[in-house]
């Protein structure tokens, strides 16, 4: 009876002990905090308990500890691309990497997920979905996101730094995406388990739409088999030829540079950007797609005010195939494409109107493949290029019928 007593009294002793860790702790004593939103009925411990680290529940220091307890797989945003930044870093490595092994260090770690606030709001006890303008933190300037909002990158020039400014940089107001019209966010094509498993959208646009056969374009069934959707929708995409990073070091004259600094280690200008239709290349799925340099790089080095070794060095010049996020209703004539090789990367040397040659740039010129790269997909071929641009009675009626359809609508807007 005496040992029984005795595992009763033990047990009752193990059950207060787990009573007592699991009740909430009297932190308002000492720290003045309140929940809102989502977790306002939350106990202090269920995120700063036997979880990780008391103070970083949401960091990456700690596998985001306090919030993986109860959101199961969410560790795995740490591991994706947005916050590894792998391709960046292979890029750099083989480009101003080259010449400066610190390149990235020192220029690129600015936007890296390290937190679920990072995301999620910058108060820790007020945690939010996040909205449009949270990606646009990062995905910014010439990344992919601004323009779903009609944000375009400036020049670099001092005398452009005007108008409307986000996130720290003028931009340039252009037309947004039709689905930012209608009043989508990021998150609607983007979600969370698309994150997590690594995937760059959750939602395609067949998902959503099915294309109407009625249309002239889609009535074509080399477009419909061979061409993303983006080919034809997106209504401008930001583009940059150019990149120039120039290192300095104890050189008083980097004050004559009259761009936007990038830190006390370099200067960074371009030698143009565009804001209109991108050219047209090959994804990896063998499918007609937008792409824009990556980056076509150059890199000097100047050091008391003099520059060390060649100046504007050519380091990569490197393509993407990508989607902009400016999608809009109606496509562009048929002559935009069909009979157009400067937008398929095959510009006449004779039809020049830049000559990065003449500027002692390695490039012919920034429209043809020469000394050039797809990094995910290809540039198309010369032979198929004047396959697609042969006039047939078939491209002729459908272009004349485009011009009808254009005739109709402007007709009908006119009599109001």
């Amino acid at each position: 009876m005496t040992g029984l007593k005795s595992v009763l009294s033990a047990l009752l002793l193990l059950s207060s002990v787990a009573g007592a860790v699991a009740a909430p702790a009297p932190c308002q004593r000492c720290h003045e905090q309140n929940l809102v939103g989502v977790h306002q009925r939350l106990a202090c411990l269920d995120c700063h308990g036997a979880y990780g680290n008391l103070g970083k529940p949401t960091s990456m220091a700690t596998a985001a500890a306090g919030c993986v307890h109860c959101h199961a797989e969410s560790d795995h945003i740490f591991r994706q691309a947005m916050t590894t930044r792998q391709a960046e870093q292979r890029f750099c490595q083989r480009s101003w990497g080259q010449a400066d092994h610190d390149f990235f260090a020192v220029n690129c770690t600015g936007c890296h997920v390290t937190n679920c606030l990072d995301c999620h709001g910058d108060d820790g006890h007020a945690i939010h979905s996040p909205g449009s303008e949270a990606c646009y933190r990062c995905h910014n300037g010439y990344f992919v996101g601004w323009e779903f909002a009609g944000r375009a990158p400036r020049e670099d020039s001092i005398r452009y730094q005007r108008g409307p400014e986000d996130n720290a940089q003028h931009y340039l107001k252009m037309r947004p995406d039709v689905h930012a019209d209608a009043g989508m966010d990021c998150g609607d094509c983007h979600n969370m388990a698309s994150l997590q498993a690594g995937k760059q959208v959750a939602q395609h646009c067949l998902g959503c739409h099915d294309p109407d056969p009625q249309v002239i374009e889609h009535s074509i069934p080399a477009h419909m088999q061979k061409l993303e959707c983006v080919s034809c929708h997106a209504g401008w995409a930001a583009q940059e030829y150019g990149t120039f990073y120039i290192q300095t070091r104890d050189s008083s004259n980097r004050s004559y540079f009259r761009v936007r600094k990038t830190n006390d280690q370099y200067v960074k200008s371009s030698y143009l950007k565009r804001q209109d239709l991108p050219p047209l290349g090959l994804n990896e799925g063998g499918r007609v797609a937008p792409i824009r340099p990556q980056f076509i790089a150059y890199y000097s080095e100047m050091e008391n005010n003099k520059p060390i070794g060649a100046e504007n060095r050519l380091l990569a010049a490197e393509w993407k195939a990508f989607a902009p996020h400016t999608i809009r209703r109606g496509t562009p004539m048929c002559d935009s494409c069909h009979g157009n090789a400067r937008r398929f990367m095959l510009e006449p040397l004779a039809q020049r109107i830049y000559r990065p040659d003449l500027d002692g740039l390695g490039l012919d010129s920034f429209w043809r493949t020469e000394g050039q790269t797809v990094v995910n997909g290809s540039f198309f071929s010369p032979a198929r290029f004047n396959r697609m641009s042969k006039k047939s009675t078939e491209y002729s009626r459908k272009y004349v019928e485009k011009w009808q359809n254009f005739l109709k609508k402007d007709g009908a807007s006119s009599e109001h």
